[in-house]
């Protein structure tokens, strides 16, 4: 049988259109900044894929500032919100590391947005924080990368305009697999990256609101508006845009997951698994879970020797488990170790999603038998 992957919350299997587009830009790759013939069909590339990006998230096409990927822009808008005058950042406690990290390395005071059982941000905590002193930029994620929770962002917004604050929202995981609308939200910036939408790696955009300015990043030229210098990478930026407009037009039938996701869920949840974030608004291609007792690398290398490609809610350095940030922000520490992150996409059937609860429900079952083993021989050896 085929390998089965469902690791698109890590990074989408490319699309066809997306590898059609990129093949003819880089046969045909002239510079987007020459006035020559190529380097106008190469600009064209580009302006047609920032209309494509744009309509995703129902933003202007000037909004979108182009970059190396969602990393990148989500540091764009952290020091753009600094340097319009924000005193101090409030970030939620499930973020990405790279828009935490970007804040810790700042230099501005950083509060962190705890919540709730469910991971979902606590909005009375942040009418508290917002209160004091200081104006703040409040990062918050429009879906978590780990258990597909979404956060609410338009009611959150309201709490940053009272206060006058400024919003960042990273819809890295989101766009594509839910609407994402940048004015529906009301936030200040909003970022995206290619390969979560079946795009290529590398490339991501920061899209600004109407009358938001960006600090430039890099320096040189005066690509993107004068915000990021450097070469625009037009393959990528084309691939990107088709992407988008692929998953714009597939959103619909991103839904379908949700009845796939459940019956599977539910199987791994009835041989013994907790599912974090079950009971709130998740993203209807993720199924987080977790297991006191089976660290996720044993849990990935088990499925992956069957053929099924996964995540851990955790990351492994050099051989050491990391605590799942996501669970234990959630205060479920005993599972924090023993994550699995299963995320579908544009390539994923009904059959995959059974094949992953066959392997899941098989192997676990396998583990409890050796470890009840183990304590039965241990209590004949105390004996």
């Amino acid at each position: 049988m085929s390998p089965v992957y469902l690791d698109y919350n890590a990074s989408s299997l490319v699309r066809p259109e997306v590898q059609e587009i990129m093949a003819k830009a880089l046969a045909d790759n002239g510079n987007p900044s020459a006035v020559h013939a190529a380097g106008r069909r190469a600009r064209a590339r580009v302006e047609t894929a920032r209309a494509q990006v744009a309509d995703l998230v129902g933003a202007d096409p000037t909004a979108i500032v182009f970059s190396s990927g969602g990393t990148e822009s989500n540091a764009q808008a952290i020091l753009s919100a600094l340097a319009a005058g924000c005193e101090r950042l409030i970030v939620g406690a499930t973020e990405h590391p790279c828009v935490a990290e970007a804040a810790a390395m700042s230099g501005a005071p950083v509060e962190v947005l705890p919540v709730d059982a469910d991971g979902v941000v606590d909005l009375v905590w942040l009418a508290d924080a917002l209160a004091r002193p200081g104006r703040a930029v409040v990062a918050i994620h429009h879906a978590n990368n780990e258990s597909g929770v979404i956060q609410p962002i338009a009611q959150a917004a309201a709490l940053v305009r009272a206060a006058g604050g400024w919003l960042h929202v990273d819809a890295i995981q989101s766009a594509g697999k839910v609407p994402v609308d940048m004015r529906t939200l009301d936030a200040d910036t909003l970022t995206l990256s290619a390969h979560k939408l079946g795009g290529p790696q590398g490339v991501g955009a920061l899209v600004l609101k109407d009358g938001i300015a960006a600090v430039r990043m890099l320096h040189g030229a005066g690509q993107e508006r004068g915000l990021r210098a450097g070469t625009e990478n037009v393959p990528g930026i084309a691939g990107f845009g088709t992407a988008a407009d692929c998953a714009a037009r597939d959103l619909d039938q991103a839904m379908a997951h949700v009845v796939w996701r459940d019956a599977a869920e539910a199987r791994v949840a009835a041989a013994g698994a907790t599912v974090i974030g079950g009971t709130v608004g998740r993203l209807p291609n993720t199924l987080f879970m977790a297991v006191e007792g089976w660290d996720s690398p044993q849990q990935l290398i088990t499925l992956d020797l069957a053929g099924i490609m996964v995540s851990a809610g955790s990351a492994c350095s050099s051989g050491k488990v990391k605590p799942s940030k996501a669970i234990s922000a959630m205060g479920l520490h005993a599972l924090a170790t023993g994550g699995v992150r299963v995320s579908g996409g544009w390539g994923t059937t009904q059959d995959d999603w059974s094949r992953f609860a066959d392997a899941w429900v098989t192997a676990y079952e396998k583990h409890s038998a050796r470890q009840a083993e183990r304590l039965s021989q241990r209590v004949k050896e105390v004996a």
